[in-house]
């Protein structure tokens, strides 16, 4: 059972106000107040600050709050695998980033389902440095991540290798061609990702080795959204440059077309990140299994 004092404590920080988290959790404002109270005496400092009407966590509070969330996650793990050992279903929660949102994981995941009826999975998208936190604390079984992040605590199991590649419309100029140079890329209008999507900064270092930056470059959007990026170079708005995994489905269907940049070497891995305690190898070589079929299969409809 988690101590109230911790529930109170994350509540308090959520709504940043004693008497909102007094509501939210059904108690007195003097309850919620104590409950605080009682924290600091037993860990000996004080948790928040208040200036200008705001409640603040101190720099102590911010690590009690990261330890409390951590707890209440193991506590919510707990629960579910208990109820999934009474109903003999295994429930994982997985994060995936933008980039790998749009290629064959999530079909792999739904053919592991698919075959595996007492099994289900939550699938949660974020940034990597969002879903590297939240499998810190527990929040997350597995992540799918771009590259390696220099993190001893995590295990990695390699998906795929990948590459970034120039995305044009069929229909555009460049699409016939086997590759393009950089010199062709700076007459495009560019629609890119944010700049801190593991895309973006891959593009952004490779032109850095090459003694250029992106600023020559002619960028007129930027966003997030990987779908909405290739609808937009589907309707030829301007090209592109993503995971050419992100794009598999597109080009098998010759809805977009995918052209190695000359001289612009952009490689990445495509990984199952997992904390050492994950109870489960057998799951993972299931689905690196799953996601080669997805993959060929995107393959053959593209020959």
């Amino acid at each position: 059972m988690i101590d109230p004092k911790l529930i109170s404590l994350l509540e308090v920080c959520e709504t940043g106000n004693f008497t909102r988290a007094a509501e939210h959790l059904s108690l007195t404002q003097p309850a919620v107040s104590q409950h605080i109270r009682a924290l600091e005496q037993d860990l000996g400092v004080r948790i928040f600050d208040r200036a200008n009407n705001t409640l603040r966590p101190t720099h102590e509070g911010e690590i009690i709050v990261k330890y409390a969330k951590r707890m209440m996650a193991l506590y919510h793990n707990l629960q579910a695998e208990l109820a999934s050992e009474k109903r003999q279903i295994a429930s994982l929660t997985v994060g995936i980033t933008h980039t790998a949102e749009s290629n064959a994981i999530a079909e792999a995941l739904a053919r592991y389902v698919q075959r595996n009826e007492n099994v289900t999975i939550k699938v949660v998208t974020g940034s990597a440095e969002k879903l590297c936190n939240m499998l810190r604390n527990y929040e997350l079984d597995l992540a799918v991540l771009d590259g390696k992040k220099p993190d001893p605590a995590f295990c990695y199991l390699m998906l795929d290798t990948d590459s970034l590649a120039l995305i044009v419309s069929p229909a555009h100029r460049l699409a016939g061609k086997k590759s393009v140079t950089v010199d062709e890329l700076l007459q495009e209008k560019l629609i890119l990702r944010l700049p801190k999507s593991s895309t973006r900064q891959l593009f952004t270092s490779a032109l850095e080795c090459r003694g250029m930056s992106l600023r020559q470059f002619n960028v007129v959007l930027e966003m997030d959204n990987i779908a909405t990026i290739k609808d937009l170079v589907r309707r030829d708005f301007g090209v592109s440059v993503l995971a050419r995994s992100a794009c598999m489905d597109e080009m098998s269907k010759h809805k977009l077309a995918a052209l190695p940049i000359e001289n612009l070497p952009m490689e990445m891995e495509t990984n199952l990140v997992y904390l050492p305690d994950f109870e489960h190898p057998e799951l993972l070589s299931d689905i690196v299994r799953c996601y080669n079929e997805t993959r060929n299969s995107f393959s053959d409809a593209g020959s």
